[in-house]
């Protein structure tokens, strides 16, 4: 069937332009991924927010008008809640756009290993295996249900990459060393452990305070880099403590809590930092963007900082404690 006749191939490829258009998907090989790998055979159902709770729609709905809902928000430019569990949101497939920008900035070559923690629905895994061949990526996730389902769609997809069931904070040993590992999940920083698995000259892509870090590792006791400039919101890595409630900021100007780039540094220094200090610095630094913000791991510690990682502005960043096996 021509791709005229495929619905679902014709929203892919409005999807894609829509894409392209915002300035991702340059590279032609992340470009032919995007277009060959049907996202809506890693997302059968998923969960659209109602009052009281969620609805779900699924792609074997009998009503025609539904499937059809179903199919126009598979291939629309948004996260999907795809597992909720007692009103908790467990897993979700990110929003297309975001995805493509991660993966270009990951900037893998042939021949690179990658990791990917936090399977979700398998369709990342699909994107890699696609740009580099399946024997070349693994995915970790800690919810037996979660590999399983994702083992599941890549098949149905014609990929078959590692699906391991496992402690993502752990990393994966048994598949190392990697040249890239990135993170489709929050972390509340990057597990050290991770570094004694990379290649020299690995990258690290990873959510972290509303942000994304991009760390280059030295060595198994040194990494370093800053936060790009977009802002990702993704489910926490599970298995680990969770992060600190939001700071208790009564008094401070709501134009400045209604700012995301100063909700980012309250999240980046809830640990350790009085919100009303943050503030001060916020004021005094000129409103700093994420770009001057990095963070350095190694294997006595690890902090963030703004604008110099030997700094007066540094941050010790809690340790995550790698949970069962």
């Amino acid at each position: 069937m021509g791709a005229h006749r495929d619905p679902a191939a014709g929203a892919r490829a409005v999807l894609v332009a829509e894409i392209v258009a915002g300035g991702a998907l340059a590279d032609p090989a992340w470009r032919a991924a995007f277009e060959e790998v049907p996202r809506d055979l890693f997302v059968p159902y998923y969960f659209v927010g109602r009052p009281g709770g969620y609805e779900r729609l699924w792609g074997q709905d009998p009503d025609p008008d539904r499937r059809a809902r179903w199919l126009e928000g598979v291939y629309t430019d948004m996260p999907l809640a795809t597992r909720v569990r007692d009103g908790e949101l467990l897993s979700s497939s990110s929003q297309p756009s975001l995805m493509a920008s991660m993966l270009e900035v990951l900037d893998v070559r042939d021949g690179h290993a990658v990791l990917e923690i936090g399977a979700g629905t398998g369709y990342n895994a699909a994107l890699l295996s696609h740009r580099l061949g399946e024997e070349l990526v693994t995915t970790v996730d800690l919810d037996p249900e979660i590999t399983e389902s994702a083992r599941a769609h890549l098949a149905a997809a014609g990929y078959r990459p590692a699906v391991v069931t496992g402690d993502g904070a752990r990393g994966c040993p048994s598949r190392a060393p990697f040249d890239r590992i990135i993170a489709t999940c929050t972390l509340p920083s990057v597990p050290a452990g991770w570094l004694a698995q990379c290649t020299p000259g690995a990258l690290i892509e990873a959510p972290l305070a509303t942000g994304l870090i991009l760390l280059k590792v030295r060595d198994a006791g040194y990494a370093e880099g800053r936060f790009l400039h977009t802002p990702a919101y993704f489910v926490p890595l599970r298995g680990v403590a969770p992060s600190p409630d939001t700071p208790y900021t009564t008094g401070l100007p709501r134009p400045s809590l209604e700012n995301e780039l100063f909700r980012f540094l309250l999240t980046l220094t809830a640990d350790t930092l009085d919100p009303y200090e943050a503030y001060e610095l916020w004021r005094r630094e000129g409103r700093p963007v994420r770009e001057r913000f990095g963070v350095t791991v190694t294997d006595g510690g690890q902090w963030a900082w703004l604008d110099d990682p030997r700094g007066p502005h540094r941050w010790p960043l809690r340790d995550v404690v790698p949970g069962r096996p």
